[in-house]
């Protein structure tokens, strides 16, 4: 089969797998079993979002990286435990810099007290992540609930399925195929970078030893390079430091970040990627071509496809009562 074949058949078969799942998750899943649930998240999200304004970022990342790995199952929230001497997927490397875990529990606390053991720790990312993209000003999706909480998770697995920053454009284009996502869904996505942060430590090489010969990667606009040498990443040996994404307009969710790769100002490699192929590179033109409000729609559409990846429904799996611990 040439790769395009198989390119085809990965989205084909994994849409397939999408829509199987997905009939077994309902908008209002919630409203007699637990009818407050939704505003509770919406209300703790709207009271805390403001103070913490790097947040909503984080928290759509955590969702990302949980339905990459095993579908939508919070099997990202769980921790190791001595008794199995398993790293969890949330200590394995490409987890280490996602925050958020309190952020959800703090949420799974009121709602195991408004009604004990209904909501699922699958819900809550999905809801959450919603949740605070909307107190930013930007978009909203709907988030039909019912999802199951996972029992396995597994460090070992992370390296692969979850894109890396180094990622090249071959590489994104897979992470995104093996999920049922077409390149349509990797270019709006990636959108949401426009309120992104990411540590120094993620693009030293392309500072500072990108081949490694002590240079800098020349697809980066080389006074960006220079500016965040001087003023943010001042040695290969940070890992520390926070980046803007979208320096200027981190807060507000629109098009800049998409204006920013084609200046070469793309914070990752994956980032800049994205214009090295004619299709991403044309659906980003179309994209800044087109108003905030399609932008708003084609990242709605998104979320909810990438929302409803490999979901446990109905028995499977469980419901925990401590997101960090399956019961």
């Amino acid at each position: 089969m040439s790769t395009f074949g198989y390119f085809v058949f990965a989205v084909v078969a994994a849409v397939g797998l999408v829509g199987t799942v997905h009939a077994d998750l309902q908008m209002g899943f919630y409203s007699k079993s637990c009818p407050k649930a939704e505003t509770i998240v919406q209300d703790y999200v709207n009271e805390h979002i403001p103070n913490a304004p790097s947040l909503p970022a984080a928290l759509i990342r955590l969702h990302f990286h949980d339905c990459f790995l095993r579908g939508c199952d919070a099997s990202i929230l769980l921790n190791s435990t001595s008794s199995t001497g398993n790293q969890t997927e949330k200590f394995a490397i490409p987890n280490l810099t996602i925050r958020g875990f309190g952020f959800i529990d703090g949420v799974k606390s009121l709602l195991e007290k408004e009604c004990p053991g209904i909501v699922s720790c699958a819900d809550i990312i999905t809801l959450v992540a919603r949740d605070s993209i909307v107190a930013t000003g930007g978009p909203s999706w709907k988030v039909p609930t019912g999802r199951r909480d996972g029992l396995i998770s597994n460090g070992s697995e992370t390296i692969g399925p979850i894109p890396a920053p180094s990622s090249n454009f071959s590489t994104l284009q897979t992470n995104f195929a093996n999920q049922g996502l077409d390149l349509k869904d990797l270019v709006v996505l990636s959108g949401a970078h426009t309120i992104g942060f990411g540590h120094c430590s993620s693009l030293s090489n392309r500072l500072y030893n990108f081949t490694g010969v002590g240079d800098q990667d020349p697809s980066l606009d080389s006074e960006y390079a220079t500016n965040l040498k001087a003023r943010k990443c001042k040695s290969i040996s940070d890992t520390t430091t926070m980046i803007e994404m979208d320096p200027g307009s981190v807060r507000t969710f629109d098009l800049s970040y998409y204006s920013l790769l084609l200046k070469r100002r793309g914070l990752f490699e994956s980032d800049a990627a994205l214009t090295t192929n004619s299709t991403t590179a044309a659906l980003i033109t179309q994209l800044l071509q087109g108003s905030l409000q399609n932008f708003y729609a084609e990242f709605a559409k998104s979320m909810e496809k990438m929302g409803q990846i490999g979901v446990m429904t109905g028995s499977a799996g469980e419901v925990r009562k401590n997101c960090a611990f399956v019961n």
